[in-house]
């Protein structure tokens, strides 16, 4: 140890791979919508709008399809996946009518951030094409 600083020979870990803004965004939207997934599957057990194994294995299997959906974001599946979880999530409106302005909200927040996301992710590559090649980005 030298003034105040440690010094160690462990090994540097290893280097996490860049994520795409549509792979953080993405990961962000369907986090907080397992969250009310999760909610509105306690919602229809409690309101007995379906049977209570249909509810919580439904929600459940949901919850799943969209933590895989989260694990998948890097390939086009991922996204396909979110897209089915968001319309599961508005179907579940004719359950319980509430769910119709939850998923909309939701669809409209994945909707946007793939989109947004997917062009500057575009505008980012290109940017750092035209920097290796020694050009400038207009």
């Amino acid at each position: 140890m030298e003034a105040g600083r440690v010094v160690t020979d462990a090994p540097q870990g290893r280097v996490r791979r860049q994520r795409s803004l549509r792979e953080l965004l993405g990961s962000i939207v369907l986090g907080f919508e397992l969250l009310v997934v999760f909610l509105g599957a306690l919602v229809l057990f409690g309101l007995h709008s379906l049977p209570a194994w249909l509810a919580l294995g439904g929600g459940a299997a949901l919850i799943v399809l969209m933590i895989i959906a989260i694990g998948l974001l890097r390939n086009t599946a991922g996204v396909v996946l979110g897209w089915i979880v968001q319309l599961v999530v508005v179907a579940a409106g004719i359950l319980v009518p509430a769910f119709f302005i939850v998923g909309a909200i939701f669809t409209a927040m994945w909707a946007y951030c793939m989109i947004a996301a997917a062009r500057i992710d575009r505008n980012n590559r290109a940017a750092a094409s035209a920097a290796d090649n020694g050009t400038e980005n207009p």
